[in-house]
């Protein structure tokens, strides 16, 4: 008789079970982390390509965004709970690790998903794109997580708003210190104003439509939405809202380029150049900085229905061609060409109406490109200071005497908007031009809290649009 105890047969391995919706939102985050990569060119195609294979849902395709965009909106947040919950830097957690980690995170704190699902979800992903070690660490770290709400771990790793203002603000509403120093100087005031746009530059934006003059009507994309779907814009002439979002793609309007996805405040920076007023001929017209395209068409329709002629410029070949795609089909002349606004083409005094929308930090478009947050430095700026001021010098020796330049920028950074016009018009670091400011106020009829003139910056939270800036200047000489 063998008095050996019998020994437990080994527990079956168990492959880990692939789960499509996270296993996708978690390789848009890798493709935002590794390659650059912006989640709002990123997704659409991943979407796109499970809906084909039949792997998603409109309900999963829902949450792969939220996912997505909330992880990577309230990441300076995570990144603070998980620090403190760790016993290492958080430097030393491999990208793919804090990846699964702050989906999951976001899950338990950001979302309604119970924290059951939360966790095990978790670590079911862990499991299959991490390894089974990795997971443990995952289940581990994401139990702590549990313990506490999103409340009650801010109070915890949050500094006092009485001690280090800039710095509680960073962590309570995930951003880096730097932009919310930056944000507060431009914005002005206390501390209401700076927490309500922080708030809202953590928001989901609505998608907005514009309707292009002469090609389509907001009676037209509404009636298309259907009551349900389809809200007035708030102050753009042209912009109808997605209320229950969906896919503007289908539209028969946006498919023919007779309407196209387009943020309020975009809108308003064109409407505005186009209704400035100018001495003498207005034929002419200039878009210095034209890709991707949307503001390009919209100035198109609109000098279209006055018989005039725009000119579409882009540095950059590839955006060349999205301009061209986006004016096709535009019943007025027109013409894209590939050229550097810094080394222009054209003659000076060429054009009647110019606007040089340059490049810049996007710090205005943070609820679009939540990354963006994360990927600037502060020392970023100092690269774009020269491109945008000549940029604007080029612009106002190519407008006529008695023409208009604006200058927009989707940045609401002192350094990129108000000093850049200052310093162009003094001479500063290049010789003086002979301008004068437009009141561009008067020109966005409805719009409140412009601020005291003469240029304009809008805000997420005071305009539900991007922190726009506009800035109107005429030749005189």
């Amino acid at each position: 008789m063998n008095d050996q105890p019998r020994r437990r047969p080994a527990k079956p391995h168990r492959r880990p079970k692939k789960d499509p919706v996270r296993f996708l939102a978690f390789e848009a985050l890798r493709a935002v982390d590794e390659r650059d990569a912006y989640a709002n060119l990123v997704l659409p195609p991943l979407l796109k390509k499970a809906r084909a294979k039949g792997d998603f849902d409109g309900r999963d395709a829902a949450l792969a965004t939220e996912l997505v965009y909330g992880t990577l909106r309230r990441q300076g947040t995570y990144d603070a709970i998980v620090a403190a919950c760790i016993d290492r830097p958080l430097r030393e957690v491999d990208p793919p690790v804090l990846d699964v980690l702050n989906m999951g995170v976001h899950q338990l704190l950001g979302t309604r998903i119970p924290t059951h699902a939360a966790v095990s979800a978790s670590v079911e992903l862990a499991r299959v794109v991490l390894g089974e070690g990795r997971a443990k660490f995952v289940n581990a770290v994401l139990r702590k997580v549990s313990a506490h709400d999103l409340d009650g771990w801010v109070e915890k790793v949050a500094p006092p708003y009485d001690e280090d203002a800039e710095d509680h603000l960073a962590v309570v509403h995930s951003h880096p210190r730097w932009v919310v120093s930056a944000l507060w100087d431009a914005l002005g005031g206390g501390r209401a104003g700076i927490e309500d746009l922080l708030e809202a530059d953590n928001e989901r934006p609505e998608v907005t439509l514009v309707a292009r003059p002469g090609r389509s009507t907001p009676e037209e994309l509404a009636e298309a939405l259907g009551e349900d779907n389809s809200l007035p814009g708030r102050w753009s002439p042209y912009a109808v809202r997605m209320a229950e979002g969906g896919e503007p793609g289908a539209l028969a309007a946006v498919q023919e380029g007779r309407a196209g996805v387009q943020d309020e405040g975009s809108q308003l920076v064109a409407a505005a150049l186009a209704a400035a007023p100018v001495e003498g001929s207005d034929t002419r017209w200039l878009d210095g900085c034209a890709g991707p395209g949307g503001k390009a068409a919209l100035l198109a329709a609109l000098a279209a229905g006055r018989g005039a002629t725009l000119l579409a410029a882009e540095k950059q070949p590839h955006r060349a061609r999205l301009v061209e795609r986006a004016l096709a089909g535009n019943p007025g002349p027109y013409q894209v060409i590939t050229a550097d606004g810094t080394r222009p083409p054209w003659l000076p005094g060429s054009f009647d109406r110019i606007l040089m929308d340059v490049p810049c930090s996007g710090l205005g478009a943070l609820r679009r490109r939540p990354e963006s947050r994360w990927r600037r430095r502060a020392e970023d700026l100092e690269g774009f200071a020269s491109l945008q001021r000549g940029l604007l010098r080029e612009a106002l020796k190519a407008v006529r005497v008695g023409g208009v330049v604006g200058y927009a920028t989707c940045s609401p950074h002192l350094a990129e908007t108000r000093v850049v016009v200052e310093d162009v018009l003094k001479g500063r670091g290049g010789e003086p031009v002979e301008a004068e400011w437009i009141d561009a106020r008067p020109l966005l009829p409805g719009v409140p809290a412009l601020g005291e003139g003469p240029d304009v910056q809008l805000w997420p939270h005071l305009h539900g649009t991007d922190a726009m800036y506009l800035a109107l200047l005429r030749r005189t000489g």
